[in-house]
This record gives structure tokens, sequence and C-alpha cells, in this order.
């Protein structure tokens, strides 16, 4: 009986140690050409068709296989422009015929090199027809190899500044300058690559999403196994075939963490970056080449690691669902002017309006798409996978409101369903609005995403979502708060039509034409939870009605002039006050007081019965009297214009309405950020 006893502790404990065996975290990763073999090839990712007949640098599928035990999955990065979700989806079943990975354990991205083999129609480009049976190859040979190498691991996470590699690209064009679109309509207000300093341009649309992100592996022996980083960066520019700068960022790793006999594989994977490029449009040209650009960008890397702290207990966990959406599809007459264009055409487009003639009857016949959204979490890291081009302000709002605060977001994985802009910037048009296979989906996909994302990264990491940053929790903002404003809106939403009001007594009303989370007065925090941000006024205002206020009032807040002196538009008001169908104030900048374009300054209106008084920087600026209105009941608020025809081209931060006069002292503490 002893004897039987000792044999079933024995058998017991063996069972036990298998599971922990099994439950060990292990990591393999590798790097496989992917380079076509001939050539020429169609090269997509440009308005018109482009062929190349040679080599700049290879290309890699690089894949990262992770194992807790329980789960294992596969991230595949491709340099490729985009592939569809039919490519991948054929893809990932062969993965897992010959790996044992489910198709719903994998995640397959492309970097978006625009010097890549086509594997997808876009625009005036078709698929090249050789080259995509080869890249599916090549990349379940990559998810086969990598399983091959799995290896005890260990795990770390990094992030670290990258904001001067990355610049808004799409900047909003002045009011008078509007341009017209493929359609024949003048809807452009805002446009990629306005060139470097162009008088005809306010600024950006947006903001950047500055966080390089480094998730990084090695052995149980500390001996580098892989980095996959993160960035949000449209692409350098490079001729084809190219990997571009992702392609160069992984050499410059990896020369400098691996050894030719250790196997290091270096990742990079494309952020959010629909409206992000390389370029600083709002400064003179920068004379810099891909591979310096490439180099500064790992060293930046390299820094983010040396902080890292590794951990063995690693649990893994993905979630994937399914989503369909509208097309933007042609109503009767665009219908009947793509096709009149497309009946006259020849085997391909050979300008925009073809391009977008063509792409109208693409969206005709297929009006609804089905988009694949997925979470990933790896320890206590999430990753957002995305189909789309999503704007930078897509992928802050993902990190604010995660239930995992180290997440960032890889587009243009699982599928490419195009262009998917936030749905106030579609008020302002360009090239990233435009109906067509690559930027077709409805108006309001945008929050349905990020609103989807946050649930499949509820799923896998257990936890609730983030309530959105709590403003009152800035110092600046309890100056304010601390002074007792009868109102106080900090304009610093980052989606919506609300202008949140911080005594949650007059919230306010966004019109059309004003987009968010532009940078504020004063730097960004170092935080990525909680970020300083300004609303940008390009046709729209923000409305707020107020409680009465008497004859003594004050009015505080920040600007930024988007116009110069000279433009047309240059003095509207910044904002007025109604009282009832009166327009009691109307704060303009006379005429002979210059403004610096593009430079925040902090103004103070003070109205004392007849008499007024406009502070800039804590400074008087101007005064005069005016006789006051009629008692109303009704008051509005009316921030960037007037309540008329008149609006202001710029940005407005951190508005506050008091009940009595400010002090000179509390007008020189909120002029100071």
């Amino acid at each position: 009986m002893r004897i039987l006893c000792h044999g079933l502790a024995l058998t017991l404990m063996l069972c036990l140690l298998a599971r922990v065996e099994a439950a060990e975290f292990r990591a393999g990763a590798i790097a496989v050409d992917v380079t076509p073999e001939r050539f020429p090839v169609i090269v997509n990712c440009a308005f018109l068709e482009q062929t190349a007949t040679g080599v700049q640098d290879r290309l890699h599928a690089r894949c990262l296989v992770l194992d807790d035990g329980k789960e294992r999955l596969a991230i595949v990065i491709v340099d490729s422009c985009m592939m569809p979700r039919e490519f991948l989806d054929k893809t990932k079943q062969l993965v897992a015929e010959e790996t044992g990975i489910p198709t719903g354990r994998q995640l397959i991205a492309a970097t978006h090199t625009h010097s890549a083999p086509a594997v997808m129609g876009c625009l005036g480009s078709d698929a090249d027809p050789a080259y995509g049976e080869y890249l599916q190859r090549q990349i379940v040979r990559s998810v086969r190899l990598a399983c091959d190498r799995l290896v005890p691991a260990e795990l770390g996470w990094g992030v670290i500044d990258a904001g001067e590699f990355t610049n808004n690209r799409r900047w909003i064009l002045r009011s008078d300058k509007i341009r017209t679109d493929p359609f024949g309509q003048q809807s452009v207000r805002a446009n990629m690559h306005p060139g470097y300093q162009n008088p005809d341009f306010v600024g950006p649309s947006g903001p950047t999403d500055p966080w390089l992100s480094v998730l990084s592996l090695r052995t149980r022996d500390q001996r580098p196994l892989a980095v996959l980083a993160n960035f949000s960066m449209h692409y350098f520019g490079s001729g084809a075939v190219s990997a571009d700068y992702f392609g160069r960022f992984c050499q410059h790793l990896e020369q400098r963490l691996g050894r030719p006999d250790n196997g290091f594989v270096a990742i990079m994977s494309q952020g959010t970056s629909g409206d992000l490029h390389w370029m600083n449009y709002g400064q003179p040209r920068l004379n810099l080449g891909i591979d310096d650009y490439a180099k500064k960008l790992a060293d930046r890397a390299e820094a983010a690691l040396k902080s890292v702290s590794y951990r063995t207990e690693v649990t893994l966990a993905m979630a994937e669902t399914t989503v369909r959406f509208k097309r933007r599809t042609p109503d009767a007459a665009r219908l009947a002017w793509a096709k009149e264009i497309v009946a006259k055409m020849g085997p391909k487009p050979k300008n925009q309006a073809e391009i977008y003639a063509r792409e109208a009857i693409f969206l005709d016949a297929e009006p609804t798409r089905e988009l694949k959204l997925q979470a990933v979490r790896i320890g206590d890291v999430g990753i957002a996978a995305i189909p789309n081009e999503v704007y930078a302000l897509t992928g802050l709002r993902i990190k604010a409101l995660s239930p995992l605060p180290r997440t960032f977001t890889i587009e243009l994985a699982n599928g490419s369903e195009g262009y998917s802009p936030p749905p106030e910037q579609h008020v302002l048009g360009g090239y990233t609005t435009w109906p067509a296979r690559t930027a077709g989906l409805e108006i309001e996909a945008e929050p349905k995403i990020v609103a989807t994302i946050l649930t499949l990264l509820e799923t896998v990491s257990g936890a609730k979502q983030r309530a959105e940053p709590d403003a009152k929790r800035d110092a600046y903002a309890a100056r304010i708060m601390a002074a007792e404003p009868r109102a106080y809106w900090r304009l610093g939403e980052l989606a919506g039509n609300t202008a949140a009001e911080l005594r949650g007594e007059h919230p306010g009303r966004y019109e059309p034409g004003v987009v968010f989370g532009l940078d504020g007065p004063r730097p960004l925090w170092q935080e990525q939870s909680a970020i300083n941000r300004a609303a940008q006024f390009a046709g729209g205002r923000m409305l707020a009605d107020l409680p009465k206020l008497g004859e003594r009032y004050s009015i505080a807040f920040w600007a930024w002039h988007g116009l110069p002196d000279d433009a047309p538009a240059a003095r509207a008001p910044l904002l007025s006050l109604q009282a009832g169908n009166t327009i009691r104030d109307s704060v303009v900048v006379p005429q002979k007081v210059r403004t610096t374009p593009r430079e925040w300054m902090h103004y103070a209106y003070l109205r004392d019965g007849a008499r007024w008084t406009l502070y800039r920087n804590g400074q008087r600026l101007t005064e005069g009297e005016s006789n006051p209105a009629r008692e109303s009941r009704s008051w509005r608020l009316v921030v960037g214009g007037s309540p008329e025809a008149e609006r202001f081209e710029g940005r407005m931060a951190e508005v506050a309405v008091f009940d009595r006069l400010l002090t000179s002292a509390e007008l020189d503490q909120f002029a100071k950020p």
C-alpha cells in the first residue's frame, strides 16, 4: 500500500512538473525574405500604377511566435503597402494547417512601405498577378520557422517620446484658399503635404502620436531574441523595391543588439499614422536621408530598451470580432458621371478623375465591407489591431482609454479597408476622405472601430476601459477653478461634439468645422493618458448657453492665430457674447495691433458697465465704451467667431467666464501657462 501511495505521489509530481514546464513562457522569431523573385512587378500606393525592375533593399516577413503553455499566437509584420482581408484570411488558414496556430490567434499586418509589390488594387493600380502567391508561401514559412525557434524567454516593455520624428501632414487651408476635389466640387479645406511654410495653409489639422513603443524579448540567459517596435510615421519615401525606413530601422537595431550567431530579429510595425509623415511643414525643409532617419530612430529605440525590466511569467490572450460597415456609395448623378468617364477610359486610369470614377463603380458594386478587429494582451501590454489607416488622434484615444495602460495600435492589420478619419475631419474634405476603396467607409466608422477595439481590450485584460482623463487634476485648471468661474471649458476633447464644462452646468456644442486634439498652450504632459490639447476652428464654432450675467464680468482664454495679419479673415472675432438677440460683446484684436501666427497668446476681456478692456498676455491691449445691452434672461457664448458670418481661424483653449472683474494678479497668473 505504501509503495502504491509513493507511486501515485510520484506520478502526481511528474504531472505537476509537466504542467509547470508546459506553462513556461517561450518565444521564437525570424525574418524571412519576401523580395520578389521575378521582375518587373507592379507597385501600388501611388495615384497611378507604377512598376519596378530591381531592388533597392530586401523585403521581409518578420514573425514573432509567443507561447505561454496555454495560448500560442503569431504576429507577422510584412514589408508590404497593404494586404486585403481575403488574401490574409487564406494565408491564416494555410498557417493554421501547417503550424496548428488557430486563425484567431494570428495577427498579420503591413508596414505600409510605398515601395513594395502590389498585393491588392489601389486607386489607379491593380494587384501584381504573380507576387501574391509567393508572398503567401513566405508568410506561412515565417510562422513555421518561428515556431521551430521557440525557446524559454523573458519579456520587457518600454516607451519613449520620439515626437521629432513624426509630424502631421494634413494641413488646413485658409478659408480664401479652398481647393476643388476630383468631383468638381470646392470642398478641400484640408489637404496632405502642403509644402514647407506654405502661406495658403493655417496649420496641421490634428495632433501626432509621438510615442515609440518597444516590446523586447530575450532568452533566459539574457541573450537578445527579438524587439517588436511600434511607431506612428507613414513612410519615408524610397525607390522601389524597398522596405523603406521600416527595414533600415530593423537593420540598425539588429547590428547593435544581435550577433551573426544568435538570430536576433528586429520588427517595426506601423502605428496610427493616416495623417502623419516625417516632414515638418511648419519649418524650412530639412535635408535628411532615409538611412539617417532610420538610424536616429533606432538610437531612440535603443535608449528605451536600456530602461526595460524583464519578467519570465507572461500570459497571453487574443480576441477578435468582425463588424460590417456601410461604404459611402455614389448617388445616381455621381454614378452616371463615373460610368461615362470609365466608358471612355483606357485599360488603366491616367488622371484623378478617371481614378475616382473607377473607384465609384467599385464602391457601388460592393456597398458594405466586413472588418476584422483584434486585441492582443502580452503580459500587461495591449495591442490593438485595425485594418485601416487611422489618424493619430485615434491612436491617442485608444491609448488613453485602454484598460491596459501599456497599449499601442498596429494599423493595416488583418486586412486593408482604407482611411477612416474621425467624423469631424470629413467636413474638411481632402484626399483621405474622397470615396474610394482606400477611403470609402461610412463617416461614423472611426468611433465604432474605437468602441469595438476597447471592448476587445476589456475582453483580453479582464478589466474595464479607463475613463476620460480628469482635466481638473491639471495644475493650470486648478488655478482657474480656484478663482471660481461661472463656467470653464478647456476645449481639449478628443472626440464628439460636446465641449465639457468643468463645473458641469453649461456644456457647449461644437459646430461642424472644428477638429480636436491639437497641441495646446502648454507643453505636452509626459503621460500618455493625460493629454494637453486644444480645439482647431476651421469654419465652425463652440456655442454654450450661460446664466444671466450682470454689468461686470470677465472672459479669459488662450488663442492661437492661424492667419497672417493681411489675410481677409485675420480680424474675425475671437469670441462673442450674446444677450438675447443682441451681440453684447465681440472680442476682436484691433487692426493696428500685430498678431504672431501660430503662437499662443492669452486674452482677457473685462466688462465694467459701459466700459470694456482687452488684455493680452497680462498687458492692457485696448479699451473702449459701448452701451450695455438690454437685460435678457438668455445669454450665449460664441467661441471662434460671431453669431453672424465671421469665423476665427486658429485654435482656442481654456475659456473661462467670471461674474466679476479679474484682478491684476489673476490676469498675470492666468497668462502664465
